[in-house]
């Protein structure tokens, strides 16, 4: 039995979302040439299979990863890094399972600023984040200002290596459609 895009695309894919979220873990960010080699490959993949039309899906699914973090990015609520890597994933995806494996891994990542949170016992802190952040987003000036922003918090908050959250939901997702014949 031959392989298809959808078992290459399981088999390329998801090591390079892990390794993506393994540097992310420890070092805080996703490298430019990572990204940029995930999306080479997925366009490349893309139009490979199914020519025009896949580089056409390709280029849709990398603007639509694009769009679903360029406003937390701007607003400086994660890195550029998250970005690119969201973009790279909907190269390989194609629009509407990018979407998917976003809200998928906004999920895992809610959940794990929760457990976060509640392991470090921060709640408090957290709360007080949370009516700044608040507080930030009621003037166009200051929600896409410093003010508020992930990294001004210092000690009483921990960053969420956010590629760790997006790589969870673009598996569950490959994965899921994958065995329950979506693909």
């Amino acid at each position: 039995m031959g392989w298809g895009y959808w078992e290459i695309t399981l088999a390329l894919l998801i090591p390079a979302t892990l390794y993506a979220s393994w540097v992310d873990y420890a070092e805080r960010r996703v490298p430019n040439w990572l990204n940029a080699l995930i999306a080479a490959l997925g366009i490349s993949m893309q139009t490979w299979w199914f020519g025009a039309a896949g580089l056409g899906w390709a280029m849709l699914g990398l603007t639509v990863g694009f769009a679903t973090l360029i406003v937390p990015w701007a607003m400086h609520g994660m890195g550029a890094g998250d970005v690119k890597l969201m973009a790279a994933i909907g190269a390989w995806l194609g629009p509407w399972l990018t979407l998917w494996s976003f809200a998928v891994g906004a999920v895992f990542g809610g959940v794990a600023a929760i457990v976060m949170i509640v392991s470090t016992g921060r709640a408090v802190h957290a709360m007080t984040n949370m009516q700044t952040i608040m507080t930030k987003m009621r003037r166009a000036d200051t929600a896409f200002g410093e003010f508020g922003g992930a990294k001004t918090f210092g000690s009483t908050s921990q960053l969420l290596p956010y590629g760790v959250p997006l790589t969870a939901g673009t598996i569950c997702v490959l994965v899921t459609c994958y065995l329950g014949g979506w693909l």
